[in-house]
């Protein structure tokens, strides 16, 4: 499911999060309840840790990783770079990077599989994505915009690109991808989607000016409500050693396909 919160008085919590199949970050200082909102979501599963990067807040835009590494500016420092690889697990690489766009989390987008740069990355840099986060790299843009990393956000299950991206573009990122995408916007109509939400296979964080419609949209296309719903009405309570079917309330998704199913009926 995907849950609302903010950072002191803001909505972007893409800027001052990061979160991966495999941990979460999140900025030193602000309220102990945003990092409490993440823990008390994931840490059942994976590492929350609060960080710096270059000694600012704003991790989620200046890193960028997936389960197998976590890509981190030049700026950042010996301190800041050893507490990230004594905090994560062991199978995450850390890796500093030498790039002249140094917002890294603008710049790229990526899942487990695939990664979307800048156009005007170095070559270098190209290389060291494929070979510490282990994707493939395609230069991009998304909606006419070169800062992929900001304009679509997308995991191994779906994703969600700039409102103003054209079909035929959402088309072919969705081929060059292999996950369904979706055009949305996020915190109240707010195209930068990649600094309103966090997401990873199983959980959503968005701002917490996000509209119900907006959350819904989201829950759909990162499969997170179904996969809920899949769990819930799959889930069985032992009663006098006999299994049960446990009733399940119907999930939005549900009740739009229903909407739409009876309204085809009324208009054919």
């Amino acid at each position: 499911m995907a849950t609302r919160c903010a950072f002191e008085n803001s909505n972007e919590i893409g800027v001052f999060s990061a979160l991966t199949n495999s941990y979460c970050l999140t900025g030193i200082g602000g309220s102990e309840n945003f990092y409490s909102i993440f823990e008390s979501e994931l840490s059942s599963h994976i590492p929350v840790i609060h960080a710096t990067i270059s000694g600012c807040r704003f991790v989620g835009r200046t890193t960028v990783g997936n389960r197998r590494g976590i890509l981190v500016p030049n700026t950042t420092t010996d301190i800041e770079l050893q507490h990230l690889r004594n905090s994560l697990p062991d199978s995450v690489v850390v890796q500093r990077i030498e790039e002249r766009l140094s917002a890294l989390g603008n710049i790229i987008a990526c899942n487990d599989h695939v990664a979307l740069v800048h156009p005007d990355v170095d070559r270098e840099t190209e290389d060291v994505i494929g070979d510490v986060l282990g994707v493939e790299v395609f230069r991009q843009t998304v909606g006419g915009q070169a800062l992929v990393g900001s304009y679509c956000k997308f995991t191994n299950q779906g994703g969600m690109v700039h409102p103003r991206t054209t079909v035929e573009d959402i088309e072919e990122l969705s081929s060059l991808l292999q996950v369904p995408l979706v055009a949305g916007t996020i915190n109240r109509g707010s195209d930068v989607l990649g600094g309103g939400m966090v997401v990873n296979d199983w959980s959503a964080f968005v701002g917490l000016d996000t509209t119900s419609t907006e959350i819904s949209v989201v829950e759909s296309i990162f499969k997170l409500g179904s996969r809920q719903h899949q769990q819930q009405s799959l889930g069985v309570v032992a009663q006098g050693g006999q299994p049960q079917q446990q009733m399940q309330p119907n999930q939005p998704s549900d009740i739009v396909t229903d909407m739409r199913s009876s309204l085809i009926d009324q208009l054919s």
